[in-house]
């Protein structure tokens, strides 16, 4: 099952916008609330990568460690305002909107040009939507979101310098998706249809042994070199089209280089030696390095409350191959009893020490404008209460080892799938282990990489798994996770459409899952902000009430950073399909 890029959990540290005028420079204005200054030219930047890249194509592959590498090498039509998180110009220096809501055209930026020099148009936004983006074989396409209500979105060139969407129906969050990323025509143009190759040929584009001078984007750096297991290096792109307040040309730094360190504590140590500038950290990493930073250490620990950041959770596979495990799974009493023996105030104290809070169902509690308060659903770790559930259900009878027995008599044992190279989700799993185990459930361990989680999920080879997905502002951007038949829906994967673009299947739904894929259908096309807000309140409260999946806390965004660099900026986190480097600097 492919995969929309927009939905994909992107982890990158808030770096810095930087690039070189043109003719029509956007000029980097507004940010000093955020402490953001003017810098100086040169200087080499060093963060960590999890892990070697798969490929150097971004819409051939699902990899989030690219995904970092090409925020800082393509750009899209649209971005956020680093500051405000409003959308605002890019690529697209302008756009309008009809008034039935249906047709945007977009007016691109003059004096674009790639980092080859070629200059940047029309044919180039159009080979990317038809080939990439809206292409159902594209591994990290977005299909999804250019066919409502069964019909196609239609693209069209203008002329050389604008572009106009066709939509079947409004689309309120339609401008919020134009994140994705634009792809050089020229440079990939054996790889288009139009050229005869077929749908699936483009993700063979830019393996990682390909020539550096071959990966052409308009962000503020190149790819410069690339040795697998070791680093991946950017170099500043003379032609990038950004300019800061004064004029001056951007980007500051001369360099981005990506160390690639799988172990959290090895970047940690890293980061101590000084062979890195700058580390997105954990609340159990937290007491360390601010203790550290008081005691003179040439770094900056900050922290702030995250709207993008991503909230871990607990999912049981409704589609589990064992038969019996899936029939329980798919009980919302199991899931309501074993909600009861998670123990968030432990998991926020402990795995995050303190610096996380109770979480929302689907929306962050930062996001003042959808959010509302589920707390209350959340409920109280109990785990009396947990097993007097798991009794009334008929799961009363236990083994010699005090194991409770499914019906037919098997013990209810199940193999727990996370991330053993992440900082948070060991101890977050044993915790889970061993509280579950108190109410007669065994949890046995599978341990894997965190980049494997999301293609395990989809494969539906596990039965319970530790996860997490980044929230966004708008919960249609997150569609593809929350509405039943969602490409990332992946915990019932009974209602998923037998192919890309075909209905979802809503026989192989549960009522409450039906409600929900009527609601996200319904707040897709409505106009009105408040009638959006009600749709999506009553999503959150059946969410809260059947938790397809089980949220357990929301961490808050910590990094740290070299004091030899300014304006790092990190407060509202992540942000998916965006470029968040605020104009850093070397002192």
């Amino acid at each position: 099952m492919h995969v929309g890029r927009i939905a994909r959990c992107v982890s990158l540290v808030s770096l810095a916008l930087l690039g070189a005028a043109h003719a029509a420079p956007k000029k980097m204005t507004g940010l000093g609330s955020l402490g953001v200054v003017g810098g100086k030219s040169g200087g080499t930047y060093t963060l960590p990568l999890g892990d070697s890249p798969q490929s150097l194509f971004y819409y051939g592959v699902i990899d989030n460690n690219l995904g970092l590498i090409s925020q800082q090498m393509f750009d899209g039509l649209v971005e956020f305002n680093l500051a405000t998180y409003k959308i605002e110009p890019a690529l697209a220096e302008s756009w309008t909107i009809s008034p039935d809501g249906k047709v945007y055209t977009f007016k691109l930026r003059g004096g674009v040009k790639w980092s080859d020099g070629q200059a940047f148009n029309a044919d180039d936004v159009l080979f990317t939507y038809r080939n990439m983006i809206m292409n159902p074989e594209a591994r990290a396409g977005d299909p999804g979101n250019f066919r409502l209500g069964g019909e196609a979105v239609t693209i069209a060139k203008v002329d050389s310098m604008t572009v106009r969407f066709t939509l079947p129906r409004p689309a309120p969050a339609f401008l919020l998706q134009q994140r994705y990323f634009i792809m050089p025509q020229h440079k990939l143009v054996k790889f288009g249809q139009e050229s005869g190759a077929k749908p699936a040929d483009i993700n063979g584009a830019w393996p990682t042994n390909v020539a550096e001078t071959e990966v052409v984007g308009t962000g503020p750096f190149k790819l410069a070199n690339y040795t697998a297991g070791q680093k991946v290096a950017l170099t500043r792109n003379p032609n990038y089209w950004k300019v800061d307040a004064a004029g001056t040309r951007l980007p500051y730094l001369d360099r981005l280089e990506f160390l690639i360190i799988r172990d959290p504590q090895a970047q940690v140590a890293q980061f101590l030696a000084g062979n890195l500038d700058q580390l997105n950290i954990s609340g159990a990493q937290f007491p360390d390095l601010k203790q550290k930073e008081v005691a003179g250490a040439p770094f900056k620990v900050m922290r702030s409350t995250a709207l993008f950041g991503s909230p871990p959770f607990v999912a049981y596979n409704f589609d589990a191959k064992n038969p019996a495990l899936a029939k329980v799974f798919s009980d919302v009493r199991f899931r309501r009893a074993m909600q009861m023996a998670v123990n968030r105030e432990r998991i926020i104290d402990s795995v995050y020490n303190g610096l996380a809070s109770l979480p929302g169902h689907g929306v962050a509690p930062a996001n003042k404008a959808f959010y509302v308060n589920t707390t209350r659903q959340l409920g109280e770790f109990d785990l009396a209460a947990a097993g007097r559930a798991l009794d009334a259900m008929g799961l009363s009878r236990k083994n010699a080892a005090g194991i409770r027995l499914l019906p037919g008599g098997q013990p209810l044992e199940i193999d727990l799938t996370y991330g053993t190279d992440s900082a948070v989700y060991p101890p977050m799993a044993t915790i889970l282990q061993s509280d579950f185990a108190k109410v007669g459930v065994k949890v046995n361990l599978k341990g894997i990489l965190s980049s494997r989680l999301l293609a395990t999920g989809q494969s539906g080879d596990w039965e319970m798994i530790l996860h997490a997905f980044g929230d966004q502002p708008d919960p249609e951007l997150r569609r593809p996770i929350w509405q039943p038949g969602g490409s990332l829906y992946y915990w019932h994967r009974a209602p998923q459409p037998a192919r890309d673009g075909d209905a979802a299947n809503t026989a192989k739904m549960a009522a409450w899952e039906r409600e929900i894929y009527d609601i996200f259908n319904k707040a897709a096309v409505e106009p009105s902000a408040s009638a959006r807000k009600a749709l999506y309140t009553r999503w959150q409260l059946l969410f809260a009430q059947n938790l397809p999946v089980t949220p357990i806390a929301k961490p808050e965004n910590i990094g740290a950073v070299s004091n030899k660099y300014g304006n790092y900026v990190y407060n509202l986190g992540v942000i998916p399909g965006y470029n968040p480097v605020p104009l850093i600097y070397q002192k």
